[in-house]
């Protein structure tokens, strides 16, 4: 060892000044090589790292870099790509070569022009542009956001250019539902009020006249609600928005303005043929109400016109609902009377009651009081629909075979006054909507919901009382099989004086034992004396 490093020293020695130097210089270039290739590996990872899909071309437009996000977001691998020009990085994103931002920033595209972009502007040597690329991630498409810079050396020559793209797919898709909420209405999908009154403004401003408006109101939504429940008054929205939808065409404006009012703006529309389309609309109503007996829809609709520009849109607008009104009050008790029979319907499908057994008793039982004949049908009316506000009470709790909890007992007490409130939207029932919400109030004071005693309860409901009551223990119920005729007069009498009016019990029970035998007669008054 000591041998070959003493010749390699005496080689060094024999060598020249010259080839001394060129050695120093040759060791010195290898060292900046090995520096050099570092930092160029470096350069690629870093670039790599990049969120953003991120190339480069040389001035003559042939790819230089590729990083791995533009890897991923075309599929293209930089081996496949790097040295080639032609416009062939476009490929992967529009399905075809074309001039790019990158091109734009070089001056690379000749007559073929930029195109493609939904924006595109330039902020001094940057160029900036938004679009849709439809073949990017192996056509599943994307909306991008780029920006193009120029590259240069020390002394400003231009070397190429470089182009970061940024897919921005979630952004846009977060954008339009956030631009569909502020215009639409949740529940209908139609346009809102604040859109409608946009609208309003600009075609108020345009050259689309004749601008007919229609104003349409959804009749007895709020009893529907109170009837059914919220989810069949929202049924009724929806179904009445895709009527009105389909009713006119796509350019027309139609929106949810209220809670069950609808606007609908026909621009170039005149009156006769705004009044056609309100017809058609109506036409469409009547169809679906062959088609939903048991849920009928009743539309009331105001129609106007400004026929020149200048004239007020929003006077229009006033004009179409004063119209709708008129309309409403023409027409809207026919859908009131098809509410009251579905509700009839809907009630007996959940009540444990025989409505027509309570009739004839109540008949029998008010001819016995000598009611008069306006009372005795406020009687039969209040037979059929004293126990409408069960419609509000949850089936499982309505049909609980086992006892009540606290909590279910005050959900069933609370049905009167549901009852009452559904009772007070309709003209046919509101008569008997105090009645409804007495029913359930004892001669003790000690009913529900609001505690009267004696007389302070309405006559009617302490005769409803007494019929409910007799029908209920001669029904079977889920948590029991029905009474024995006698056992019901036996619980009557037991109640008289507490839970019902006593002078009302003898009438009731006498009148029951007239149709018994004189035996069964004595044998009651027997036991419970």
């Amino acid at each position: 060892m000591t041998a070959l490093k003493d010749q390699l020293i005496r080689m060094v020695k024999e060598l020249s000044e010259e080839k001394l130097s060129a050695l120093e210089r040759y060791l010195t270039a290898l060292e900046r090589g090995v520096n050099l290739l570092e930092k160029l590996y470096l350069y690629e990872k870093i670039i790599d790292s990049l969120p953003d899909a991120t190339l480069a071309i040389d001035k003559y437009g042939r790819v230089i870099v590729w990083n791995q996000a533009m890897e991923e977001m075309t599929g293209v691998k930089k081996e496949e790509i790097l040295g080639k020009g032609d416009y062939i990085y476009a490929e992967p994103f529009f399905g075809k070569r074309k001039p790019i931002c990158v091109d734009l920033v070089l001056g690379n595209y000749g007559e073929i022009g930029i195109n493609g972009y939904e924006k595109l502007e330039k902020k001094g040597r940057v160029i900036v542009g938004e679009g849709v690329a439809p073949n990017a991630y192996g056509g599943k498409g994307a909306c991008y956001w780029t920006l193009a810079a120029p590259i240069e050396d020390d002394e400003g020559n231009l070397l190429g250019a470089v182009q970061c793209v940024r897919d921005v797919t979630e952004k846009k898709i977060m954008e339009n539902e956030l631009k569909y909420c502020s215009t639409r209405d949740v529940l209908t999908g139609l346009y809102n009020r604040a859109f409608f009154e946009e609208e309003v403004k600009r075609m108020e401003k345009g050259r689309e006249y004749p601008i007919s408006v229609l104003i349409c109101d959804l009749d007895n939504l709020k009893a529907v609600n109170d009837m059914f429940g919220h989810d069949k008054g929202d049924l009724l929205l929806k179904r009445v928005s895709e009527v009105l939808r389909n009713g006119v065409r796509q350019s027309d404006v139609v929106a949810r303005i209220g809670g069950d009012e609808f606007g609908i703006l026909l621009p170039g529309t005149s009156r006769e043929a705004a009044e056609e389309i309100a017809g058609r609309i109506l036409e469409k109503i009547g169809e679906y109400n062959k088609l939903h007996p048991d849920l009928p829809l009743s539309l009331s609709i105001g129609v106007s016109t400004a026929s020149q520009p200048g004239a007020s849109l929003w006077e229009t607008l006033r004009e179409a609902d004063d119209a709708m009104y008129r309309n409403k009050l023409a027409s809207g008790n026919d859908a009131r009377v098809a509410l009251v029979k579905a509700l009839k319907t809907a009630l007996m499908e959940r009540d444990f009651h025989n409505t027509e057994r309570m009739k004839k008793v109540a008949l029998t039982f008010g001819a016995a009081l000598k009611l008069p004949r306006e009372e005795l049908d406020k009687l039969v009316l209040l037979v059929e629909m004293h126990d409408i506000g069960k419609l509000g009470v949850p089936e499982n709790v309505l049909n609980k075979p086992e006892p009540l909890s606290p909590e279910e007992r005050r959900i069933i007490e609370r049905h009167p006054e549901i009852g009452y409130r559904i009772a007070l939207t309709s003209g046919e029932l509101s008569a008997i909507a105090p009645l409804i919400l007495q029913h359930h109030e004892r001669w003790d004071g000690k009913g529900y919901p609001q505690g009267l005693r004696g007389e302070e309860i309405a006559y009617l409901s302490r005769i409803m009382a007494i019929i409910d009551a007799y029908d209920a223990m001669l029904s079977q119920r889920p948590y029991r099989l029905p009474l024995a005729r006698k056992e019901v007069l036996k619980e009557l009498l037991k109640g008289s004086g507490t839970q019902f009016d006593p002078d009302l019990v003898k009438v009731f029970v006498s009148l029951v034992l007239k149709e018994e035998d004189v035996f069964e007669e004595r044998n009651v008054k027997g036991e419970v004396s």
